[in-house]
């Protein structure tokens, strides 16, 4: 099972490859930083962190114009 949830996540942004994108982009601060938003990951992955800490909104994003 996948926590969180992908439907979940795909009501807060407009595509998939949005929450791709944050994720991704997450996951290399993360990666390069060590820094995590929340105390207790359930995910071991930088990817799987990311998608946690967007589920629980503490990063948020912008659409560029």
């Amino acid at each position: 099972m996948i926590y969180p949830s992908v439907d979940e996540m795909l009501q807060k942004v407009d595509s998939k490859y949005t929450l791709v994108s944050i994720a991704s982009k997450r996951a290399r601060q993360m990666r390069e930083d060590n820094k995590f938003l929340i105390d207790k990951p359930v995910s071991h992955k930088f990817v799987g962190t990311a998608l946690e800490e967007f589920n629980a909104k503490k990063i948020q994003f912008e659409r560029m114009k």
